[in-house]
């Protein structure tokens, strides 16, 4: 059954805590089975149990970010487009231009202007741009600028005018704070206690009380200053993170009625035929009618060579075109496009979380408690029962501990940290369903691979025709006859071998039985193709191979008439995969094939695989992967490879199931929990690598975080430290952690010596 789902972008969400309080309280509304926020992409999806539910939620959920995050703006996203109140459709007159004859006329109004005036337009406008940017940033932090300025002059007072002092003082402190206060006030009301903004403010406003007033300004300062910073290296993550994924095409030149129009590629529907012309990404996934070009496909697989492609040729949505203009026609819908697929995906797998941060996000609601517990103890036990303790003095320690009670460095840097990851294997063609997948793959200890299509090409071709008291052409043409009605590899390469049309009427009765073969009646004869099993199973003494291949034998009217071997290719740098695995942490290689004891063991030696298990039926893959799974060491985790559609059962039962289902394959997204979009091996090293990567950083950002903010608690009651140092273990450690984050993304793009472009 199809998810019924909501998903929503929250515009502005800049406070980690936040988030994690909207996706509880939204998981407590009727009606809705479960709901997750991802602060990396501000995107709510709520999965609820009716349509009819859906306005009422919607509604209920704006009433929940408005109460705890006013400034957070809510709307709706459907096939990956924000809804607004905006057109797609561009009014510029040069949008339209003509198709005749099969080329592109161009717009001729004067509005055109040559290379020099584009550019200096260019560059005038990311000057306004920027003076623009300026002046926005100005306003946004007025209040902070005013307020630096009358703590600035308070300070100068200090010591001279004591009251005038004071009141400069509790005015900068005001202006600077103010907009805190208000929100803790707000969230006080809602019932939202333990937050940041509430424990800054308790925490100044006690330095007020006890005298120590340059230094609680100082440190609401401090803090708006590390928020402002704070805010600005997670916009920069967050843009450095969509823009590995940014692959969708923002317009689509369609043609309609001889004239082309740029419209957005939603707006373009099926069998439609849209130009592309070089420099533009390719909107939607279609077949080239004309025209003739190299596509950059990059941004899909992290291939760095540029794919040649003519008429006829299918291109994939996401791809960019590097040379000639292209006549295509549309195959799919955007929301059914690969690039649509990818982005969901990517999209979904930020929201699958990780061990790791279900562990913060549970740790998070507890400590702050305890660090508050924490600070009241030292405000009053130590003057009770410590001869000459001063109440101010334990008052201002407890009061510097509230200020590293939020655990903002780990709620902020964890999903960060594992959204990079995913986007960042997404760039080197892996695609990852979710961060708990990434997490479990720096445990990879055995992995398993199906043989056909997987290792092998898959592309099967007759090698040898061995008659037997009958002619080759036609012990091939009863075996294609006997072959007809299956679609498997194998009986296609019989089909072209024998490259006539078959009658099918010939065939008087088919059937096909599951590992071993098909037993047919053809022009009244009963004819038996299939393994040796089959031979067997009728009692019918057949002529051992020792040829590499996959062996049909054939029987008709129980005598047997011979075989035919079809071959199947190792894919190139197979063997150096293997070795590369193995040097990635993999301890075991394991290969399950239906096909023949010989050509499986032959197959394995040839590459480097440590066992194989050969003339499997489907259900037998799946409980030899049960033997292999009770094999695992503790936590080690089981990978099965396969081609995401005839292995589903065990790509499901494996730990990890990795489809090598190429781009655009649909049934190979849906199967597995990761996803080889180059169909090679290779990239599962470079996955296990991305994981173990991400994971290090991680419990850098964790370990650091927790070091620094208990260092600073121990200082702090011992006297040997202020709360200037508490600031810092706050938003100083957030600040820090969020870089760190990102390092997952430049150490994926500096340490491939593959060429990824990124547009």
């Amino acid at each position: 059954d199809s998810k019924l789902e909501i998903r929503l972008v929250l515009n502005g969400l800049d406070c980690a805590n936040c988030a994690n309080k909207i996706e509880t309280k939204v998981n407590k509304i009727n009606g809705v089975k479960e709901a997750t926020v991802n602060f990396s992409t501000t995107l709510l999806i709520a999965e609820i149990k009716e349509e009819s539910l859906k306005d009422e939620i919607i509604n209920e959920i704006k009433s929940i970010v408005k109460k705890l995050e006013p400034d957070v703006k809510v709307e709706e996203k459907l096939n990956n487009t924000v809804i607004k109140n905006t057109t797609s459709e561009c009014k510029d007159s040069c949008c339209s231009t003509s198709f005749e004859n099969g080329e592109v006329k161009k717009c001729t109004e004067k509005t055109k202007i040559n290379k020099n005036e584009t550019h200096n337009h260019t560059h005038s406008n990311s000057l306004s741009e920027n003076n623009a940017g300026v002046i926005e940033y100005i306003k946004e932090n007025i209040m902070l600028i005013i307020g630096t300025l009358i703590y600035l002059v308070a300070l100068a007072y200090n010591g001279n005018n004591n009251s005038v002092s004071i009141i400069l003082f509790i005015a900068s402190y005001l202006v600077i704070g103010g907009e805190v206060i208000l929100t803790a006030l707000k969230n006080i009301t809602n019932g939202e206690i333990f937050d940041e903004n509430f424990l800054m403010s308790i925490a100044t406003i006690g330095a007020f009380f006890i005298g120590e007033y340059p230094e609680a300004v100082a440190v609401m300062l401090f803090y708006q200053i590390g928020e402002v910073f704070q805010g600005y290296a997670v916009n920069k993550s967050r843009k450095s993170i969509s823009s590995l994924m940014n692959i969708r095409a923002d317009y689509a030149n369609v043609l309609r009625s001889n004239n082309e129009v740029k419209v957005s590629p939603e707006d373009v529907s099926l069998n439609e035929v849209i130009l592309i012309k070089p420099g533009e990404r390719v909107p939607l996934d279609g077949v080239v009618l004309s025209g003739e070009s190299f596509l950059d496909t990059s941004a899909l697989t992290g291939e760095s060579v540029p794919r040649e492609i003519k008429a006829g040729d299918e291109i994939l949505s996401g791809e960019i075109n590097n040379s000639g203009v292209l006549k295509v026609r549309v195959t799919k819908e955007y929301g059914e496009s690969t690039v649509a697929r990818i982005l969901e995906l990517v999209e979904n797998a930020s929201n699958k979380k990780a061990p790791t941060e279900k562990f913060i996000t549970k740790f998070s609601k507890i400590y702050t408690p305890i660090v508050v517990l924490v600070a009241v103890l030292v405000a009053i036990i130590p003057p009770i029962f410590i001869k000459g303790a001063v109440f101010s003095e334990w008052l201002y320690k407890a009061l510097s501990l509230l200020v590293v009670s939020c655990p903002c460095a780990l709620v902020v840097s964890i999903p960060l940290g594992f959204f990079s990851g995913i986007g960042a294997a997404s760039k080197k063609g892996v695609l990852v369903k979710g961060g708990n997948y990434l997490e479990a793959l720096k445990e990879s200890e055995i992995i398993v691979f199906d043989k056909t299509g997987t290792l092998t090409k898959g592309v099967f071709k007759v090698t040898s025709i061995n008659a037997k008291n009958i002619s080759k052409d036609e012990l091939l043409e009863i075996t294609a006859l006997g072959e007809a009605n299956s679609n498997h590899p194998i009986a296609v390469s019989i089909a072209e071998a024998y490259g006539k049309k078959i009658n099918k009427n010939e065939i008087e009765s088919y059937k096909e039985v599951a590992g071993h073969g098909v037993e047919a009646i053809i022009r009244g004869k009963n004819v038996l193709l299939g393994n040796s099993k089959l031979m067997i199973k009728n009692n019918i003494f057949y002529d051992k191979v020792n040829t590499i291949g996959t062996i049909v034998h054939i029987a008709i009217n129980s005598e047997y008439k011979g075989n035919i071997i079809i071959s199947d290719e190792i894919k190139e740098n197979v063997k150096e995969a293997i070795v590369e695995l193995k040097n990635a942490g993999i301890k075991k290689t394991v290969m399950l094939t239906g096909d023949s004891k010989e050509v499986a063991e032959k197959v394995a030696n040839d590459i480097g695989i440590d066992e194989v298990y050969s003339e499997l039926l489907p259900s037998d893959k799946v409980n030899k992967l049960e033997e292999v799974l009770n094999k695992k060491v503790g936590n080690g985790k089981v990978l099965f490879v396969g081609d995401g559609i005839n292995d589903a059962p065990v790509l499901a039962r494996a730990d990890i199931g990795i489809a090598m289902g190429g781009v655009g394959s649909d049934a190979a997204i849906e199967a597995a929990d990761v996803v080889l979009m180059k169909d090679k091996i290779e990239s599962i090293s470079d996955a296990i690598r991305i994981s173990r990567k991400t994971n290090k950083i991680l419990w850098q950002n964790i370990i650091f975080s927790l070091f620094i903010k208990v260092a600073v608690m121990i200082l702090v009651v011992a006297g040997l430290t202020n709360m200037w140092a508490a600031v810092f273990a706050d938003v100083g450690v957030t600040l820090l952690a969020v870089l760190n984050s990102m390092r997952i993304i430049r150490w994926i793009l500096t340490n491939y010596n593959k060429i990824i472009i990124i547009k």
